[in-house]
């Protein structure tokens, strides 16, 4: 559950499906695993979040691709979803990409750089934990990951292992970068993508990109997502590397009056999905520069408590 004065509410089941409840001052449920199971019963589910005892203003819920064409009444927005259409590998190379990105892609190899699938094993287990522990701050914000040992990174990847592959790109005998893909009944999806940054000029996360459509291409996995289609350098990333957007309805349906008046003034948005693009750019920028003075300060302060107590 999320932070805040929500986080003591249970996960709600209604029909052996799972909610969560998120967010104030709107409380809005959601499926819990929406990117692997669609909504089975609307009416009866929002029946059920009405009747019960914690509460919820809002139910969320989408169709997942490639389902695109609205199948519910009830009032909708559409998201953007970062998806690869996947024919075969060929076509991608081809077709889907670009000079500059294929130019990439051949870039890990040239520099000595071994990408291939991998079990999950200790050895990957060690090297994901040493790439979370680079740095305290990932593009511009603090890293969740920072400081995990062995033991938090095995179990924090042990609920979806059968489901998962893994990608690696080795140099030498060192990870410098993975990618968790996850296999859904209709798509995978990339779940986490992470690379050494004193590796970064070798590119592993092309090399990555490339292994992980050829393994979707092999398995007759026809869609590969990346999470909704990002803004800023994270769009232009998806772009470069095939990604189409594919649009597909959101739903909302409000459960109290709170509900009403937040779809009437926007707020089942939040404040993210409110700002323009302009604005949310500036706030991005504003706070990666307050992460980047925060931690070079806590830097600063450890040497000097070195130099004083060596």
């Amino acid at each position: 559950m999320s932070k805040g004065s929500l986080s003591k509410v249970p996960l709600l089941e209604i029909d052996g499906q799972r909610f969560r409840v998120r967010g104030r001052p709107v409380a809005t449920a959601s499926l819990q695993e929406e990117w692997y199971e669609d909504l089975r019963d609307p009416g009866h589910a929002i029946h059920e979040l009405r009747r019960s005892r914690h509460r919820v203003d809002l139910l969320t819920f989408w169709q997942r691709p490639p389902e695109t064409e609205p199948r519910y009444g009830y009032y909708h927005e559409w998201v953007d979803v970062a998806a690869i259409p996947i024919t075969t590998y060929e076509r991608w190379w081809n077709e889907q990409i670009g000079t500059k990105t294929r130019n990439m892609v051949r870039k890990p190899s040239k520099r000595g750089v071994v990408i291939a699938e991998t079990p999950f094993t200790d050895e990957l287990v060690a090297g994901i934990t040493a790439i979370f522990n680079q740095a305290p701050v990932r593009r511009g914000k603090r890293f969740r990951h920072y400081g995990m040992t062995d033991a938090e990174t095995r179990a924090m990847f042990a609920d979806r292992l059968d489901d998962s592959i893994f990608i690696a790109a080795h140099f030498r005998d060192e990870l410098i970068g993975f990618f968790q893909v996850i296999r859904a009944d209709r798509y995978a999806m990339i779940m986490m993508i992470l690379d050494k940054i004193s590796h970064r000029d070798k590119s592993p996360m092309n090399g990555l990109m490339a292994k992980a459509v050829e393994i979707c291409a092999q398995r007759g996995i026809p869609m590969l997502t990346y999470t909704d289609w990002r803004r800023g350098s994270h769009g232009e990333f998806q772009a470069r590397n095939g990604f189409e957007r594919v649009r597909v309805p959101r739903y909302y349906v409000a459960l109290s009056g709170l509900g009403h008046f937040a779809l009437q003034v926007g707020l089942h948005r939040g404040i993210k999905g409110a700002l323009p693009d302009w604005a949310y750019e500036r706030l991005l920028a504003l706070r990666s520069r307050w992460y980047d003075a925060r931690f070079a300060r806590s830097r600063r302060t450890d040497r000097a408590n070195v130099e004083a107590t060596g």
